[in-house]
């Protein structure tokens, strides 16, 4: 096995793209290390990220959005009272990320990458709107984080190519988001079905949202109809049955020892009110 330690992504990428076996990037490594004790996977190179200046940094853009480093931590995120702030929702997603002690080490871009359905801070990040910057050794290319995941355990970037960084927008004013999900146990346990939902207001009305649901698909999906359903509304009683409907019909989740596939079905649509609930509750600056 061959462990490297660039000083800058341009050689982490390059790097990754000459090797010719299995190759893992290592940040937090809180998902590669298992799988390499459980035998699951045995890399010929390991590229290590950590020690790039700026990885484990949270700035602020121009406009006021965040820019989370590869390493960065669900405890330095948890941490940042400005995100915490902005992006409640997307911090909320990543703090289900494992046990305290996981936490001190889990990444978004670990968990966004190790492609689960089931990840608990993908939906949160896709309701936001959120991007990643991917390096390659050709160049810089941002993507939205909707248009990574390709199934269990698959990502559709390609050899080569290693995530920088993940930028959330600017929040904006009368804006809300949050993410819940079901489980059998309250903690340290993995999502049977979740949801997250961003919104913004004008007065009552909504006039824009996006809905991200985990583990009820072959990926992470954005529901554009779900979106539909309340924009326009105050969230009152009929936009709530639109959305739980639309959520419901959107999953195609399948049926395994943890649920079966109509109890996520009717779970999704329960999530669905919850959460929507919560953010527009944030967006009109309530206390939750």
């Amino acid at each position: 096995m061959n462990y490297h330690n660039p000083s800058n992504f341009s050689d982490a990428a390059r790097i990754a793209r000459d090797a010719s076996g299995v190759t893992r990037f290592l940040a937090g490594g809180t998902d590669v290390l298992v799988q390499m004790r459980a035998g699951a996977v045995t890399p010929h190179d390991i590229i290590d990220i950590k020690n790039i200046p700026g990885v484990d940094a949270i700035t602020r853009t121009a406009d006021g959005g965040f820019i989370i480093g590869a390493a960065v931590s669900g405890a330095q995120m948890g941490a940042d009272a400005d995100l915490v702030a902005a992006w409640p929702g997307v911090v909320e997603g990543m703090e289900l990320v494992g046990s305290t002690q996981v936490q001190g080490r889990a990444t978004l871009a670990g968990n966004l990458c190790n492609g689960s359905p089931a990840a608990d801070s993908v939906p949160g990040l896709i309701a936001a709107g959120a991007t990643a910057q991917i390096v390659s050794a050709d160049g810089v290319r941002d993507i939205a984080i909707e248009d990574i995941p390709a199934g269990p355990g698959r990502s559709n970037l390609v050899k080569g190519e290693v995530i920088a960084s993940i930028t959330l927008p600017a929040r904006g004013q009368g804006g809300g988001d949050a993410y819940l999900r079901f489980t059998p146990r309250t903690e340290m346990d993995i999502a049977v079905v979740g949801c997250a939902i961003n919104l913004t207001i004008d007065g009552d009305v909504i006039t824009s949202a996006r809905v991200a649901l985990g583990a009820v698909a072959p990926t992470v999906v954005l529901v554009p109809e779900a979106a539909d359903a309340i924009i326009g509304t105050t969230l009152d009683d009929a936009a709530i049955a639109a959305l739980m409907n639309v959520v419901s019909a959107a999953a195609k989740p399948i049926s395994d020892k943890r649920g079966t596939a109509e109890f996520r079905k009717d779970v999704v649509g329960v999530l669905a009110k919850r959460v929507a609930k919560i953010a527009y509750a944030r967006a009109r600056g309530e206390a939750v």
